[in-house]
């Protein structure tokens, strides 16, 4: 799918500031930057809809390795080319890959923890706040496992620490943005961080991109991910 608006398929555009937009779909008003060149805008809540079937999916799975359970995700028909959605998925796939690994955590508790907050994460952060949403999962992933609070010492400074781990590896590889890249970065990057500083070992795969045709600002061979280095 490309990145196209759910309404009329028409390019979507990313304005510099602000507007007040109504969804096409629940006619929630919200400020927002982004919408399709025919004016349709769609909501965080509308553009995520069936989010909440990766549950069942992470409860059901026996995988230790976050980028096959992430690639699950990505395939069922909830997940588009580029969205907030990947703000949940990676932090979800981690943390599954992670008590499926040895990780002494409650996941369905776990999980309704990175969806509440993963939700939180508007769509176009990367460019916005200067922070992409699925480095920030990986940051929520590590607060969840270690139980971090903003009182906390620790935990606080692991959280922290995975977050800008991940958000670097993203900031080299540079723009324009694709969810499917950063979400693999930021899980290549946790995958490490959690048996350097958690003592949990995931499991890990050769990562080649299946997405790129449908993402019109694909990078081709600059993407670690590209079929063409394969």
């Amino acid at each position: 799918m490309k990145e196209e608006c759910l309404i009329c398929k028409a390019p979507l555009e990313y304005l510099e500031a602000d507007e007040l937009m109504e969804c096409a779909i629940c006619h929630k008003q919200e400020p927002s930057k982004t919408r399709c060149v025919e004016g349709h805008y769609v909501c965080n809540e509308c553009h995520t809809a069936g989010l909440d079937s990766i549950v069942g999916v992470c409860l059901d799975e026996t995988s230790k390795n976050p980028i096959e359970i992430t690639n699950r995700m990505m395939a069922l028909p909830f997940c588009h080319m580029h969205g907030p959605e990947h703000h949940v998925m990676v932090g979800a796939a981690l943390l599954t890959a992670y008590r499926n690994a040895g990780g002494d955590i409650d996941l369905p508790q776990a999980l309704g923890e990175i969806m509440s907050r993963g939700r939180r994460v508007p769509g176009g952060t990367c460019g916005f706040w200067g922070a992409c949403g699925a480095g920030i999962s990986s940051g929520m992933f590590v607060s969840i496992v270690a139980k971090s609070t903003p009182l906390a010492e620790e935990p606080y400074v692991l959280c922290h620490r995975m977050t800008a781990k991940s958000l670097d590896a993203i900031a080299d590889m540079g723009g324009p943005r694709c969810c499917k890249r950063n979400s693999y970065i930021a899980i290549q990057q946790a995958i490490d961080f959690a048996k350097e500083q958690l003592g949990i070992e995931m499991e890990s795969q050769k990562v080649v991109c299946e997405y790129s045709r449908q993402n019109n600002q694909c990078i081709g061979r600059r993407c670690p991910f590209s079929k063409a280095n394969a």
